[in-house]
């Protein structure tokens, strides 16, 4: 009979999420990773065979499938704009600490000109993420031109927002974001 697992996939994944959004992946060592899981080396390997990269891999995914039901899939219902918004802000808000966290995306991104091993999900996910912005702001009035350059300042300013907040040790520029984030989208409308 196997041996019960000592972290379950969830608690692992989080915590190795972690170590991932505060070191980004270069910096994310096997050291760190197995500190982190509370697991060793070869435990980590017998989980992830493929290693650092696997790992990884399942933290993008884990996130990008957060983002489908928390954030993509309730900017596609049916709830008024500000209502989904709203909505959406506030789980934005748990899912990045208050701007504590720093985002997948940008610590995962390739550090340099050529596609990294997450180019194809961190691109799918921006394009998803500014296709349900674009949506939400199409259902308040905007024609589609303009409903998409709203959804791109959005995204923009999301990561932004996370990237400033990182950079200088406060939450400040991403509580701004989220408390501006239903005007920046849709005022002007003409519903």
């Amino acid at each position: 009979m196997a041996r019960p697992q000592s972290v379950d996939d969830e608690d692992l994944i989080a915590r190795l999420s972690c170590v991932f959004r505060d070191t980004g992946y270069e910096g994310a060592s096997l050291a760190l990773l197995a500190e982190a899981s509370g697991l060793s080396k070869a435990s980590l390997y017998h989980r992830f065979p493929a290693g650092k990269q696997q790992m990884a891999d399942e933290v993008l995914a884990a996130a990008l499938a957060w983002y489908g039901a928390n954030v993509i899939d309730p900017l596609k219902g049916d709830a008024p704009p500000a209502e989904k918004l709203a909505a959406v802000a506030k789980r934005l808000n748990g899912f990045y600490s208050g701007g504590r966290q720093a985002c997948l995306l940008n610590v995962l991104a390739a550090p340099r000109a050529e596609p990294g091993p997450f180019s194809t999900a961190i691109k799918g996910a921006f394009q998803a993420l500014i296709q349900a912005f674009a949506q939400v702001a199409q259902q308040a009035g905007f024609d589609t031109e303009a409903a998409r350059a709203r959804a791109e300042r959005a995204v923009m300013l999301l990561h932004g927002s996370l990237v400033m907040s990182r950079g200088l040790g406060s939450s400040r520029p991403f509580a701004n974001f989220l408390a501006n984030l239903s005007g920046d989208l849709l005022d002007g409308a003409a519903q």
